[in-house]
């Protein structure tokens, strides 16, 4: 079943046509990696799913999920890996959307986070600042908040630009299973198409207009999945 479908979508940012006429879909269960070189639309598209940009035409449906219980895992910028909060008031965050226009969480919000932090190995560190955290601890705690938000569909955009080899397979692994085991269906932008090979299910490769969607088999036997997958380049 489809939980989004994109049709025609074009989007302008900054004054120029970032997204051009793309089309596809994200069955639940999922794995869609969105590869593509820099400036060739990936992080815009994953706004207008979002609804952070607005769509200049084209379409975007949700089915079975609204827009705002997506989970979400954006890019760091230094200032927020120096946020002065306790990783558990991180992680609480993200059930925010789910307050109702309450002011106060309520106990089953308070569960559900420390459930996502015992998901996530994140149990002995919620009462450290999660400036003081490794790379990796960072981003599992990101993706534990983004998690509270959702346990349908997490979007992640570049979510291992900034972690070592190791920490990058351990990441994998962890979305790896949450998308097997867990049936949590995930969307996410990576310059590493080596590193999509474990799990993506489906291969969206954008040059602001679609240059490639549809199964990760098929995009493996294409001369340009080939290049890529064969001689281990970032797009």
């Amino acid at each position: 079943m489809p939980l989004i479908t994109c049709k025609g979508l074009t989007v302008s940012y900054d004054r120029r046509i970032a997204v051009s006429d793309v089309s596809f879909t994200v069955d639940d269960g999922d794995y869609l990696a969105v590869i593509g070189k820099n400036g060739s639309g990936k992080s815009t598209l994953i706004k207008a799913l979002l609804g952070l940009v607005p769509v200049q035409s084209g379409t975007i449906s949700f089915d079975g999920i609204k827009q705002s219980q997506v989970g979400y895992l954006p890019q760091q910028t230094a200032a927020q890996r120096d946020f002065p909060a306790s990783v558990y008031e991180v992680i609480l965050s993200g059930c925010l959307n789910s307050l109702g226009g309450g002011l106060f969480y309520k106990k089953q919000h308070k569960e559900l986070a420390l459930k996502k932090a015992e998901q996530l190995g994140l149990s002995d560190v919620l009462a450290k600042s999660y400036r003081d955290l490794s790379g990796g601890q960072q981003q599992r705690v990101l993706l534990a908040r983004a998690l509270c938000a959702t346990d349908k569909l997490v979007i992640l955009d570049e979510p291992v630009a900034s972690l070592d080899p190791v920490v990058t397979a351990e990441f994998y692994d962890i979305l790896h299973k949450l998308n097997r085991e867990n049936g949590v269906t995930v969307i996410m932008v990576s310059h590493d198409v080596l590193g999509i090979k474990q799990s993506a299910t489906k291969v969206l490769q954008l040059d602001t207009e679609t240059a490639y969607f549809g199964s990760f088999e098929e995009y493996s036997n294409t001369e340009t999945g080939r290049q890529l997958l064969g001689g281990g380049a970032d797009v």
